[in-house]
Formats: structure tokens, C-alpha cells, sequence
């Protein structure tokens, strides 16, 4: 009966659909920065939250440079996942290593910000992404070796 009720779910958490998973978040975090760089008016819900309105020109180049980088962090961790070739295996995973900590830090300074968007929004992006890449790193294959470059 509980098998008619609840059905077992065949959809394992593949390093395909993990970094599937983590590549979409990044693509929305450089999305956003896209914007800001081209002048959305969403200054309260970056860097700190001080500007209100479209950022300065500063941010706003800052902006365009951070767009790039998790533009980046989306093809690391889809070249981790195996999802897409990666020329420089051990390249693609100390990448990851990299926005892992990237994450951990940004996590930290938008949950101590004064900023309701970042404490609520991208404090918790952040989180779930980099949780994403913690597991995309630690993926083994099934004979114990590393699912993606070796380390």
C-alpha cells in the first residue's frame, strides 16, 4: 500500500544533476549581475545594500567583472559534473575548491548584512550552492575513484 501511495523515487543525485543544479544558480546569480552592470535599478540588493537605485559606475563595472566569474563557476561545475569536456582536469577541480570557498564567505557576509535581500536571498543561495559544490566535490565513482579530475 505504501508503495502504491509513495512511490520510490528513481531520481538519484547524480554529479550530472548536481552540478546541473549548482550551474543553474550560478547562471541566476551572473544573470542578476548582468543586470546590475547594464543598470537594473536593484542597487539595495548588492554590495551591502547601500545603493539604492542603479549602482555607481564602480559597481557597476564590478558587477560586469562578477557576471564573468560566475559565468565561470557555472562551466567549472558543469566540467566537474562531466557534463561538459574539460581540457584540465585538475584545473576544473581546484577551480571548484575555489568557488567552494568563494561561497563559504560570501554565505557569511550576506547573512551579517544589513541588507534584507542579501540576508534572505542570496545568504541562502549562496548556502544551497555551496552545499552543491561540497557534494560535487566529494562525488566518488562507484569503483572509489574520483567521479571527476583526479584531485
Amino acid at each position: 500500500m505504501n508503495a502504491v501511495l509513495f512511490p520510490r523515487l528513481r531520481c538519484a543525485a547524480t554529479p550530472e544533476r548536481t552540478a546541473a543544479a549548482a550551474a543553474a544558480g550560478f547562471s541566476v546569480i551572473a544573470a542578476f549581475q548582468a543586470s546590475l552592470a547594464l543598470g537594473a535599478p536593484f542597487g539595495e540588493a548588492a554590495f551591502g545594500g547601500s545603493n539604492s537605485g542603479q549602482l555607481p559606475p564602480g559597481l557597476r563595472a564590478a558587477s560586469a567583472v562578477s557576471m564573468v566569474v560566475w559565468l565561470l563557476a557555472a562551466l567549472m561545475v558543469l566540467a566537474r559534473g562531466r557534463s561538459v569536456p574539460a581540457p584540465a582536469g585538475r584545473a576544473v577541480r581546484w577551480g571548484v575548491r575555489g568557488f567552494i570557498v568563494l561561497l563559504a564567505v560570501g554565505t557569511l557576509l550576506n547573512a551579517a548584512s544589513s541588507s534584507p535581500w542579501e540576508r534572505f536571498l542570496w545568504a541562502p543561495l549562496a548556502l544551497v550552492l555551496l552545499l552543491l559544490c561540497l557534494r560535487l566535490d566529494r562525488h566518488r565513482a562507484a569503483d572509489g575513484s574520483p567521479a571527476g579530475p583526479a584531485a
